[in-house]
């Protein structure tokens, strides 16, 4: 029996239909078709939240007034609707912050410089350019006060730390992760 609902169907049978082909490919079929709606219940409520969102992601974007592009991945498409959403109140470094992390998905640390109007976020666990810096670029313009100017910390390797590497973590390391490559 293929059906994990067909199998629990079939344990609420009298024992005497254990031999039953008849009962087995009966309960076998109506389990599957329980499969297939608790598949489509699951789907159809994985669309309620974005971190799980897929097919529902079109009418997140419609109802945040984003732009939809289908070309971009999903989780980069998450991000922007998470960032929009954790993007309200009063503007605050926390809010950037939080803004901020929802794109890059690690650590990030805003610091103001108030004689120079500014604030600088800082991606600490991110090395090279983060996946999706232009929409993050994007909602920051969006939320921040248009008098403040904002500065990007990118992170890298340094020689320091690329002599402490074995030859497999260099090799499995790319180009725009270290000081000075990638664009």
């Amino acid at each position: 029996m293929n059906s994990l609902r067909g199998r629990e169907l079939f344990s609420y049978l009298p024992a005497y239909y254990e031999t039953s082909r008849v009962m087995q490919s009966d309960m076998d079929a109506k389990g599957s078709e329980l499969d297939a709606l608790y598949q489509a219940l699951n789907s159809a409520a994985d669309q309620f939240f974005v971190r799980t969102a897929t097919w529902g992601l079109e009418r997140w974007e419609m109802e945040l007034g984003i732009p939809t592009d289908r070309n971009k991945p999903i989780e980069q498409r998450r991000a922007v609707l998470e960032s929009k959403l954790r993007g309200a109140g009063t503007f605050s470094g926390a809010l950037v912050k939080n803004v901020a992390e929802a794109y890059d998905r690690g650590a990030v640390e805003v610091s103001f410089k108030p004689g120079e109007w500014g604030f600088t976020v800082k991606f600490v666990d991110t090395l090279g350019i983060p996946p999706n810096l232009s929409d993050l670029k994007s909602a920051i313009e969006e939320i921040k006060p248009a008098h403040l100017a904002v500065d990007y910390a990118l992170r890298y390797l340094t020689i320091t730390e690329v002599e402490g590497m074995t030859f497999e973590e260099i090799s499995a390391t790319t180009q725009d992760s270290l000081l000075g490559g990638g664009a």
